[in-house]
């Protein structure tokens, strides 16, 4: 029996690939670094979506209708905003997604894919008891999320960082969320049930939760000033060391290496530069340190790791760090969930029963 589900082939898939030997991500023919960068959110969400919605229009007119997405979704949950801000900031989200329609057309899964990038600010803005901001629909995606979140138009360096992010998190294969995701689309639910699956899988840390916690390692590590010192302690007493291994990859993360050139443009001599340093100061020692302890398992930098100091340089209070993910992954969960409509079937795997036997009478 696979333990956890390692290694069975539960979906046939057109939408990623992940090598996890040679550190490879493919996007629908498109490996990551062809990507980040250089394909914006929108073209991505149109190359995750293509072939699964027969009205998909072209980048241009994709853009604007995200755009008007993003403005009917701020407008249907605008009066529901100041009781989900009583929960902390991902249960609201998810929470503010659940009043959203459950339906199956296109304009179902734009609404989907606005979503988190119109809750995320409003809700972060009132519990700072600020007054939410409406979205510009002729901004783009990005930049609207960082306007929405600060009330100042972002630098184009800001939001072109914060847009090559949500195209390098889009899609990973069957991972815990998407796999919830399909799951829920197996029984013929509508998109919104479907991507509130994969919302509650990433909720949890060994899924979408750790790059929160890599701040709070780092803001420790350089308060007791030993970075290898207070990792072999960390190690000693049987904790994670937040940012490193990955269930797939037994090379380093090629979406690692994509975040932390993101963040190196963004640096400068500036906080983020500065903060840059220290953190490959800490990943230098930090993969030295775990070579030593574990030296049966590869545990190389993960996506996590420089994801931290990307959103942190963005303005992104760490609570939120999955908030922000779920903005980038929502796409690909989409197109997973229209994947398995159209093509697969329930999913039902069987389990093998090891508790007691009752006594049968004859």
């Amino acid at each position: 029996m696979a333990n956890g589900l390692d290694d069975v082939v539960a979906a046939e898939t057109v939408l990623s690939d992940v090598d996890g030997l040679g550190g490879h991500l493919t996007i629908r023919g498109h490996s990551l670094p062809e990507l980040a960068g250089r394909w914006n959110y929108v073209q991505v969400v149109r190359l995750l979506l293509d072939g699964f919605f027969e009205d998909l229009p072209g980048d241009a007119e994709l853009a604007q209708a995200i755009g008007q997405a993003r403005v009917e979704v701020f407008e249907r949950l605008l009066p529901s905003l100041p009781l989900l801000a009583s929960l902390d900031v991902y249960s609201a989200m998810r929470a503010g997604i659940a009043f959203l329609p459950d339906g199956e057309a296109l304009a179902d899964a734009l609404r989907l894919i606005a979503a988190p990038a119109v809750l995320t600010p409003a809700l972060l803005r009132l519990q700072r008891g600020e007054k939410p901001f409406a979205p510009d629909k002729a901004a783009d995606h990005a930049g609207d999320m960082l306007r929405m979140l600060n009330g100042t138009v972002a630098s184009p360096a800001l939001a072109k960082a914060l847009d090559t992010y949500l195209v390098t998190v889009c899609d990973h294969g069957l991972n815990a969320s998407t796999f919830a995701t399909r799951v829920v689309a197996s029984t013929k639910a509508g998109l919104t049930s479907a991507v509130l699956a994969g919302l509650g899988a990433l909720k949890g840390p060994l899924h979408g939760g750790a790059p929160g916690p890599v701040i709070e390692m780092l803001d420790a590590i350089e308060a007791h000033g030993d970075a290898a010192g207070w990792l072999r302690d960390e190690i000693a007493h049987g904790e994670r060391i937040m940012g490193f291994g990955h269930r797939i990859y037994r090379v380093r993360d090629p979406r690692a290496d994509v975040l932390k050139a993101v963040v190196r443009k963004l640096g400068g001599e500036g906080e983020t530069g500065r903060r840059l340093a220290f953190a490959e100061e800490v990943e230098r020692a930090a993969l030295d340190v775990l070579r030593v302890a574990k030296p049966s398992r590869s545990l190389q930098t993960n996506v996590e790791f420089y994801t931290a100091l990307l959103l942190e340089a963005a303005g992104f209070p760490r609570q939120a760090f999955s908030n922000v993910f779920a903005a980038g992954r929502v796409a690909g969960w989409i197109a997973h969930a229209r994947e398995q409509q159209t093509t697969g079937r329930l999913i039902r795997p069987q389990s093998r029963y090891v508790g007691p036997v009752p006594d049968l009478v004859a």
